[in-house]
């Protein structure tokens, strides 16, 4: 009798912990599910050995976002994780895969010509990123999602020497889609925000800054489904400041805007002043972007990552990121600091991003 009282008290946590989840997601986080979970897509999880991307698995094949492979030894994630249903998903062990072999040869093939021998390779293939990066390469896989519980240079490795990058794009860089949270937020119009460089450039020159601001309109637009409102930003609006940061920026502006004379991009302008429209009024008055941005380009790596978390911990934003963009087939990271929600979001902009030409 005990065990059925468990079972329906488990049930009625499992319902609680679904509306919940449906109450706190906003909209536009609801129209990229739906989006995805019409594609049908596979979507490879490495990391088996994280309870939360376990769960997330799980969310993600209910919700029927994806069809979901996740990696790990499939005994040692039931017996970690007692409450977590699976089914409908399919776990490979690298280890035992009959696939491996093949990988392993695959991984040779792409990487000998950079001093990789076919015992390196073999030993590589027995990783689970490997692993699912060659799923991907293969085409036995359309996504790859990683890096809950491993870096970013775990995760994006194996992607930059198997997948590479897409043909006529001259670097990757990472963004976080940061969702308004339930109710809205102040300044947020569009109920997201795209932040980009926050993960993988650190430095970014202006060539770079402004292919990432062409690539960050291309993701608002298409991902999040948002007319994209580019601003460049530095602590400098409209020629407030002198400093060779700023002049990189503004370069940078110019570079994009002879890539893609039509987007709707300005430059160099605060946060405030490209978020508040009482602030841009005064800073930038006549900018079509001032005041209403709602894709952020930050100068570099310090200022990306800081801003991101700052939205996230005091603005109760939902971080979900960081995500890749241009890749020749889409690969993501995560943060460590990842709820299991955010997994289950990065995994539907995963399927999202096969469309992406």
């Amino acid at each position: 009798m005990a065990g059925f009282f468990d079972k329906v008290k488990e049930k009625i946590t499992e319902v609680n912990e679904t509306l919940e989840r449906r109450l706190n997601e906003g909209a536009v986080m609801r129209d990229i599910k739906k989006r995805a979970a019409a594609l049908h897509k596979t979507i490879v999880l490495c990391e088996g050995e994280d309870a939360r991307v376990v769960k997330a698995a799980q969310d993600a094949t209910k919700q029927g976002i994806a069809n979901i492979v996740l990696l790990g030894n499939p005994e040692q994630i039931a017996k970690d994780n007692p409450n977590v249903d699976l089914e409908g998903v399919t776990v490979i062990d690298p280890a035992k895969s009959e696939k491996r072999a093949e990988y392993a040869a695959l991984l040779y093939s792409l990487r000998k010509a950079k001093g990789m021998t076919e015992e390196e390779a073999d030993k590589l293939s027995y990783d689970n990123t490997y692993f699912g990066v060659l799923m991907l390469k293969a085409g036995d896989a359309d996504g790859l999602v990683s890096g809950a519980c491993h870096s970013t240079a775990n995760t994006l490795r194996p992607g930059l020497q198997i997948v590479k990058a897409a043909p006529g794009v001259p670097l990757v860089s990472s963004y976080f889609l940061m969702v308004a949270p339930i109710g809205g937020a102040e300044y947020c119009e569009d109920g997201a925000f795209i932040y980009s460089d926050c993960g993988l450039n650190e430095n970014p020159t202006a060539e770079q800054l402004a292919e990432i601001a062409v690539m960050s309109a291309k993701t608002a637009e298409q991902i999040a489904g948002m007319q994209p409102r580019v601003a460049m930003l530095s602590f400098s609006t409209k020629g407030s400041a002198k400093h060779a940061d700023i002049d990189k920026v503004t370069a940078a502006l110019a570079m994009a805007k002879e890539k893609a004379p039509d987007l709707n991009i300005d430059g160099e302008l605060q946060l405030d002043a490209a978020i508040v429209p009482s602030v841009a009024k005064s800073k930038a008055p006549g900018s079509k972007v001032a005041g209403h941005a709602n894709v952020l380009i930050f100068p570099d790596l310090d200022a990306g990552n800081i801003g991101y978390k700052l939205t996230e911990r005091l603005g109760g934003f939902q971080a979900v990121g960081p995500l890749c963009q241009g890749f020749a087939k889409p690969i993501n990271d995560l943060s460590r600091g990842c709820k299991s929600d955010d997994v289950v979001a990065a995994v539907a902009i995963t399927a999202l991003q096969t469309q992406i030409k």
